[in-house]
């Protein structure tokens, strides 16, 4: 029986890929509900291309995030933004696909392109994609369970007064209208 050894000049690239995917992989981190905390200051690029820091981006007012961390998530936050724009939402609000690791860095612009293909040119100053701070929001709210989005209602300094990570329901919708009410008027 003939020996079935890889040539040297295979085994190389092939160890060094599978390096690189085991360092890019992000760290998965427990759900948590960080109501009341302040959101971590991160910068992003809407996929219009202008960089912005989040929270800052609100300028002192109310501001909503809705956070993904997996593709499958956009169903769920396409349902949030359903329903606000049924309910006449009228805060700044920005989609934040959040995406930790190396791997999705190197490839940053194959995603945005992808998301542009996808979204409307009107919209794309209202999704901000993070990579290089992504593990600051993943951490702050947990990233385990990528199919749900994540929900978060800052007040003017950024803090965070409603937090949701269990799905759409007109219910959660309702406390998030709740919680904007309870926000004192600027």
């Amino acid at each position: 029986m003939r020996n079935r050894r890889l040539p040297l000049w295979m085994l190389v690239p092939l160890l060094l890929a599978v390096a690189i995917a085991s360092v890019s992989c992000g760290t998965t981190y427990p759900r948590r509900d960080p109501t009341g905390e302040p959101f971590p200051t991160v910068t992003g690029t809407s996929l219009a291309g202008t960089e912005l820091q989040l929270p800052a981006a609100g300028n002192g007012a109310p501001l909503l995030l809705l956070v993904g961390y997996e593709q499958e998530a956009q169903f769920d936050l396409d349902r949030w933004l359903l329903g606000l724009d049924a309910t006449g939402w009228r805060v700044r609000t920005f989609e934040v696909p959040t995406l930790p690791g190396l791997f999705p860095r190197l490839l940053a612009g194959t995603i945005d392109g992808g998301m542009r293909r996808g979204i409307p040119a009107e919209d794309w100053a209202s999704v901000v994609t993070v990579y290089g701070d992504a593990a600051a929001i993943a951490a702050f709210t947990g990233n385990d369970d990528g199919l749900t989005g994540r929900v978060l209602l800052l007040d003017g300094a950024g803090k965070v007064v409603f937090f949701h990570d269990r799905g759409f329901s007109v219910g959660s919708l309702q406390r998030l209208q709740q919680a904007l009410a309870a926000l004192p008027a600027r």
